[in-house]
């Protein structure tokens, strides 16, 4: 079973049809059982990042996530609000403690060149530069949809990277931890692919 974690952040129903779609059992909650009792966590999430965090520290979720995902090496899945929220830090609206999954920092998009808009919005290329089980069956430069106006800044190597004047990650992965900037349910075919590999993903036998 799949647990997306409704933590009041973004529309968790179209990341949930969109895994039942490929085939997963989903359970959309903030309960801590359920949350424990899941197979693989999938954490969404569209907004601020400071409100995320509250909210998960409201919820009673940050130890939790960390004991699930880090402990129990549960396969995890972190999507654009969700991907930045494993960072250490978020410079959005003020400094933010994040999880301390990945290392690294969430930094605002910053170009002299004005004809670049932020929030990035739209489809784009993503390269993919690391190997990945999730990226199989998926052709490198595919373009997916992306929705943000930070982006995680990781200390290591990103798993793909995608170009808005200048590469910055589009997803990441370590360990039993995949996460992407870009929507996989708002991405069409190969969005879903991404989710059919998440479904299908045992990272202890990696």
């Amino acid at each position: 079973m799949i647990v997306v974690i409704d933590y009041g952040m973004g529309n968790l129903h179209s990341i949930a049809k969109a895994l039942e779609y490929v085939g997963a059992e989903v359970l959309i909650s903030s309960k801590i059982p359920d949350v424990k009792r899941a197979d693989k966590l999938v954490l969404p999430g569209i907004g601020a990042f400071g409100d995320g965090i509250a909210n998960l520290r409201e919820l009673g979720l940050l130890d939790v996530l960390r004991e699930e995902i880090v402990a129990k090496a549960k396969p995890f899945l972190g999507i654009c609000l969700g991907m930045q929220l494993l960072a250490d830090r978020s410079f959005e609206f003020g400094e933010h403690e994040g999880l301390g999954l990945v290392r690294g920092d969430v930094v605002k998009f910053e170009f002299g060149d004005e004809k670049l808009r932020v929030p990035h919005v739209g489809w784009n290329d993503v390269d993919f530069r690391r190997f990945s089980p999730l990226f199989a069956g998926i052709k490198n430069h595919t373009d997916f949809y992306f929705v943000h106006s930070y982006h995680f800044v990781p200390s290591g190597l990103a798993a793909a990277l995608c170009d808005y004047g200048g590469p910055f990650a589009a997803a990441l992965q370590q360990g039993n931890i995949f996460a992407t900037q870009f929507h996989p349910e708002k991405s069409q075919k190969a969005g879903l692919k991404l989710l059919q590999n998440f479904l299908e993903w045992n990272p202890s036998h990696a």
